[in-house]
């Protein structure tokens, strides 16, 4: 491409401290060095998880910053060492990225990778990064930071996805359809004819009940304080839905009075304590499983004596995929229409109104805005 070894001007979302307003800024974007790869985004998803950031409730978050960890691009040039990924790819950056190295990458246990974990949080392997505004360094974030026309990634955290996917929806893989999905059928590997809570229809929890439906599930309710969101949820395969602020007792009581003791597995999508709490509690006491995926700053406190009747309480992170071996199947499973995307966008708008999307994320009228770039 043109651009190899050449700095980069484009348009970015900026946040210059916390708590502050987007800020479209014309933003400095150094070309890859070894091992790393300049990505032309097209489209990026709002997800939760940015908004935390952005009110600051995630410590390693550095500021300035630009946000956003769930794109699709194509790629614009190539560091030196790239072997597997070349200029004109498709690809989705991954919020977790795969060596393939080192210990927890070669065990099938995890899909954390040890190689990234080591290193400074917001910056390239070689302690720098590729943005600079106003003559300032700007922080990367999550490996990714796709709020901008173009962003730098190191080799690791870029899959290669199929020639003939559509750059849009499948943004999504990237992150919040990808964590749901998994933590039903890698995390909690849900088994036919199970009963399942979902705690949060937020575009994760509406992603665990589409993995729950494929494993085979008979009961899948939803929970959430949001009714509006019932109809997608049910849509999708939840087979009953449930509002908390309905009952005068409980929403964790209420479930273990009608499944007869509680479900087998409990998913929190949300990131309270509280309602990790709720899901925990909801699950049967001889082996229920709960998986938390909602993220939180706060502390869980409980007694350990409900885990020693035999309730199993698990975490999980970007569904458990190993992400730059298993995306790309997914995405493939996606063009063989395996599970649709598009039920879980609501809202499309241009990059330049990326304040309106996290205003509708506020408001709880969307699942998923996908921004257009």
């Amino acid at each position: 491409m043109e651009s190899a070894g050449q700095v980069i001007k484009c348009k970015a979302a900026v946040t210059w401290e916390k708590d502050a307003p987007f800020s479209i800024e014309e933003i400095e974007v150094a070309p890859p060095k070894a091992h790393e790869v300049l990505i032309k985004l097209i489209a990026t998803g709002i997800c939760r998880s940015d908004d935390h950031s952005l009110e600051g409730k995630f410590a390693a978050v550095k500021f300035p910053v630009i946000l956003g960890h769930e794109g699709v691009g194509i790629v614009e040039s190539i560091g030196d060492g790239v072997k597997d990924i070349k200029p004109g790819d498709k690809v989705i950056p991954l919020v977790a990225p795969q060596c393939g190295k080192c210990q927890c990458c070669k065990d099938p246990r995890t899909n954390r990778c040890l190689t990234r974990l080591k290193r400074q949080f917001g910056l390239m392997s070689d302690g720098t990064s590729r943005f600079t505004c106003r003559g300032k360094q700007i922080y990367h974030f999550m490996n990714t930071s796709t709020f901008t026309e173009y962003t730098v990634v190191e080799e690791m955290a870029v899959a290669k996805i199929d020639d003939n996917a559509t750059m849009d929806s499948v943004c999504l893989i990237g992150c919040g359809f990808s964590t749901g999905y998994g933590s039903a059928l890698n995390t909690a590997k849900v088994h036919p004819e199970s009963t399942c809570a979902i705690f949060g229809l937020g575009g994760i929890g509406l992603a665990v009940i589409m993995g729950c439906k494929i494993a085979g599930a008979a009961r899948i309710i939803g929970v959430d304080i949001n009714p509006d969101k019932f109809d997608i949820a049910k849509e999708l395969g939840a087979t009953e839905c449930i509002n908390p602020n309905d009952y005068d007792k409980p929403v964790a009581e209420m479930i273990l009075e009608q499944t007869g003791g509680g479900v087998d597995y409990a998913f929190e999508c949300v990131g309270h304590a509280e309602t990790m709490l709720a899901a925990l509690h909801s699950s049967h006491f001889a082996f229920g499983t709960t998986v938390i995926i909602g993220a939180s700053a706060s502390t869980l406190s409980f007694d350990p004596m409900i885990l020693l009747s035999g309730r199993t309480l698990k975490s999980s992170s970007f569904g458990g995929w190993k992400s730059r071996l298993e995306v790309p199947k997914l995405v493939s499973d996606y063009l063989a229409k395996k599970f649709d995307l598009e039920k879980l966008v609501t809202h499309r708008l241009p990059f330049q109104k990326i304040s309106e999307g996290f205003d509708l994320l506020h408001s709880g009228k969307c699942i998923r805005t996908i921004l257009k770039f």
